[in-house]
């Protein structure tokens, strides 16, 4: 809680996060805009050269490379920012931002399967960093800083400012919201989406649900078996690229041999399934999920695809997959729940992310920027549900569980997970 003493001070709080969360969101969404349009591109060249496929495992291993040698202190993303929202310590390098950039692109120009949320949260949160030099922010401002710099990587890329927002102060701390990050965090989002997609005129797939049903007891009980459902199937996304990571460990220590190793087993999943349907985004095959039925085992290979790439070290981010894990899926329980196919659709869309994230509320929201008004019950008890049944499994290692005094640690596969006290 901020302890305003006088409007002086109110004033002065409101002038500095306007200004600075103002430039983070210039930043974030021009380097957001820059980052969709060279990914779009990409996409658009693997699709008219499939043969670039098989290059996967030579432009992992040159962007393992280049990590190897020159970006070690940045390569744990994600994570390395959330350990400095926690202990903030050194400003993160600059580099991150054009290393990811460059690593996420080579994944997708060769048919990795992997998101672009990753890509855009680091470039965000380093970009925001930088201000750090300028403007000498205490520990308590630079975690603000850090927060907002996320908020405006997820919104501006996904085009859901207050879904972004919520998720950067929501995703760092399992069960609590910093209250104090909140102005600059929406601020920073909001900014970020409207210069991505008004400056620079970059803009996003759209979504529609028009077919809504009531809510009654008996549709409010499927669709918390869909969350149910949903829930588990984060859990199982989230512990399947630690599993992948390890397995490949146990072959060689060298990583940017990792990313050889992963590049080889897409290519092979790729030839023998004989389809690229599970390379890349797979934003079309979202985009199928809300108006005809797919195959029931898409959500399945795209999980087995992402944990192969993600696993062998391969830059991107999981967010865009478990859209497509979480769509495909929902299409999938159509079949047998007696929900509409694109309410389920969508209601998978954002829970499984909701579950692999630990992030309900910042889904829920989502759900409702996405698809409108009116989804907003089935959406919310889909993310809710999930979130309770995929236990502390996360996509993010360094997300915190919040906890009161006097509770116990939690377990997560026999090991203590830190926590942190009211």
């Amino acid at each position: 809680m901020i302890n305003f003493k006088s409007e002086k001070i109110f004033l002065k709080y409101l002038v500095k996060w306007l200004f600075i969360a103002g430039l983070v969101g210039i930043f974030s969404g021009t380097a957001s805009a820059f980052f969709l349009t060279l990914l779009e591109r990409a996409t658009e060249v693997r699709q008219a050269n499939r043969v670039l496929i098989y290059f996967l495992p030579l432009g992992g291993f040159a962007v393992a490379i280049l990590y190897h040698f020159w970006g070690r202190s940045v390569e744990a993303g994600n994570n390395l920012i959330l350990e400095q929202i926690h202990t903030p310590k050194k400003i993160l390098q600059l580099r991150m931002a054009p290393m990811v950039l460059f690593g996420t692109v080579i994944t997708h120009l060769f048919g990795g399967s992997a998101g672009r949320e990753g890509s855009a949260l680091q470039m965000g949160a380093s970009l925001a960093d930088q201000l750090t030099k300028i403007f000498k922010f205490t520990s308590k401002d630079r975690k603000i800083i850090l927060i907002a710099g996320m908020a405006a990587g997820f919104g501006s890329v996904f085009g859901t400012p207050l879904a972004g927002a919520i998720f950067g102060i929501e995703v760092y701390v399992m069960g609590k919201l910093s209250y104090e990050a909140l102005l600059p965090a929406f601020v920073a989002s909001i900014i970020a989406d409207e210069v991505t997609q008004k400056w620079w005129g970059v803009h996003h797939s759209v979504y529609s649900i028009v077919d809504v049903p009531e809510a009654t007891l008996l549709n409010i009980f499927y669709a918390s078996v869909a969350g149910i459902l949903f829930g588990i199937t984060g859990k199982v996304f989230s512990l399947s690229i630690s599993k992948v990571k390890r397995l490949i460990g146990k072959v060689t220590t060298f990583k940017p041999l990792h990313a050889v190793i992963g590049g080889i087993a897409i290519v092979l999943l790729t030839e023998i399934i004989g389809t690229t349907r599970y390379n890349g985004l797979g934003l079309d095959v979202i985009s199928e999920t809300f108006v005809v039925h797919v195959n029931p085992y898409d959500f399945a290979l795209k999980i087995l695809f992402t944990a192969i790439t993600l696993g062998a070290g391969y830059k991107g981010g999981e967010v865009t997959c478990l859209f497509f894990i979480g769509a495909t899926l929902g299409n999938a329980l159509s079949l047998i729940i007696p929900l509409p196919m694109a309410v389920l659709a969508g209601m998978g869309f954002v829970a499984v992310f909701g579950a692999a994230s630990n992030t309900p509320l910042a889904c829920t929201i989502m759900g409702i920027e996405l698809f409108g008004t009116g989804v907003e019950l089935f959406v919310g008890i889909a993310c809710v549900t999930a979130y309770l049944f995929s236990g502390h499994s996360s996509i993010y290692s360094k997300q915190l569980i919040g906890r009161s005094k006097g509770e116990t640690f939690h377990e997560h596969e026999g090991k203590k997970i830190h926590e942190i006290d009211d």
